[in-house]
Formats: structure tokens, sequence, C-alpha cells
């Protein structure tokens, strides 16, 4: 997953002084009870006070024979002393593009502008909001370690907030190689809350090594490092 925005709640301890790398190549394999259902390619360029993330996702095996679909997220902003500023977000589908989600952030209006399937919606912002895809890289500009956190987040179509607990400090295997991670997760508010679990890479930038979705209806999507790159 900055002070508005990932407001820590009980402090323990200092973060180590390290600047967040300019450029980050990170590979994920996409499982569902251990069997692959599709990759996802990221990168984060910042560049000055701006940044870019670019995400794409596409089904493997056995879902790609049934729902071949690729998903692109793409999420542009400043960055400043509070970390990132989205002010623009898109998801496009190749697939089922009626479905393209566009969303700019009026960080002075205090408004998020969206369309979704062609109609035109605005939400308020508040301070800090992140969108899906600038949240997970918002946890390498934390200064302080927390076992609670908040924030807000946008899929573009709405703005909900989140909390994320830390549940401990583990050290977890992945195709990448082994990480000392904080693990942290949602806290769940309502029955139909998404269940979300994300392991940080304490000694690479708190960059996500494994996340994991459940959802309410069963279905268990787990996102783990293949390859990272950061510089």
């Amino acid at each position: 997953m900055t002070r508005p925005i990932l407001a820590a709640l009980l402090l323990v301890a200092a973060w180590p002084a390290c600047p967040a790398p300019a450029r980050i190549g990170a590979e994920y394999q996409l499982t569902n009870k251990g069997v692959t259902i599709g990759h996802v390619s990221e990168s984060y360029r910042a560049s000055g006070t701006t940044y870019e993330i670019r995400s794409v996702s596409r089904s493997e095996g056995v879902l790609k024979l049934l729902y071949d679909e690729t998903i692109t997220l793409v999420s542009a902003g400043r960055i400043d002393g509070d970390g990132l500023r989205p002010l623009q977000f898109e998801e496009r589908r190749a697939r089922e593009p009626r479905r393209d989600v566009t969303a700019t952030f009026d960080w002075d209006k205090g408004i998020m502008h969206s369309r979704y399937r062609g109609e035109d919606s605005q939400h308020e912002l508040p301070r800090g909001t992140q969108d899906r895809l600038s949240m997970m890289y918002q946890f390498m500009h934390l200064k302080s370690r927390t076992s609670q956190v908040t924030l807000s987040m946008s899929n573009g179509r709405k703005v909900e907030s989140y909390t994320y607990r830390l549940v401990d400090e583990v050290r977890i295997g992945t195709p990448a190689g082994e990480f000392d991670t904080l693990h942290f997760e949602r806290v769940s508010r309502k029955a139909n809350d998404r269940h979300v679990e994300v392991w940080l890479a304490k000694e690479r930038h708190n960059i996500p090594v494994r996340v994991v979705f459940d959802d309410p209806r069963g279905l268990r999507v787990e996102q783990t490092l293949a390859a990272l790159k950061a510089e």
C-alpha cells in the first residue's frame, strides 16, 4: 500500500533511509489453487517529479482457453513529499473495450472524474487517495513502519477506504528468490469485502512480492513475484 493516506496509527519502528528506485521491472505469476492462470508484467518509471506505472495482465493455461483477455492498467501522476499523487488512471481490456475505465484526479477541487461504459460521473476525492495500481508502489514512500494503515483507493469508478493490519514479519520464498517481508491483510468491514493479503519485501523498497485476493464468492487468486529488477 503518507500521512493523510497511510495514517501511522500505531508506530513501531522507523523505515531504513533508502531512496525509492527510479525504475522497476517486475514479473508476476497468477495462480488459482496452484494452477497457473495468468501472467503480469509491470513497469514503474520516475523522472523528476513525475511517474508512470504500467501493468499488463494476460490469461494463460486453462483460463486462456475459457477467457482469453489482456488487461492493461496505467497510472500517471506526480511525486511529492508524501509520495505518489495520481493524476490519471486507465484500465483497458482488449476483449471487452466497453468495460474500459478512465479516471482523472482534480486535487484542487477534490473531485475524481470517471468514465465507464460511456457514462461520466464525479466522486469525492479524499486527500492522498491512490488508484489501484499506484497503491502498491506507494509503500515505497512510507517513512514510518506501522501495525495498521488506513488509505483511500480508487478503481477508477469509485473511491473506498481500506484498512490493513500488520500480521507478521516472515521470510517467504518466490520464483524470484527469498525475501524478508512485512505481511499485511485487509481488515474486512462488510460481508462482501474482498479479502486481500500482501507481503512487502523489506530490503527491496517494500515492493510487493506476493499478493492474495479472496473473493467472497470463493475465488482465490495468488500473485507471486517471478522476476524483479530495480535501479
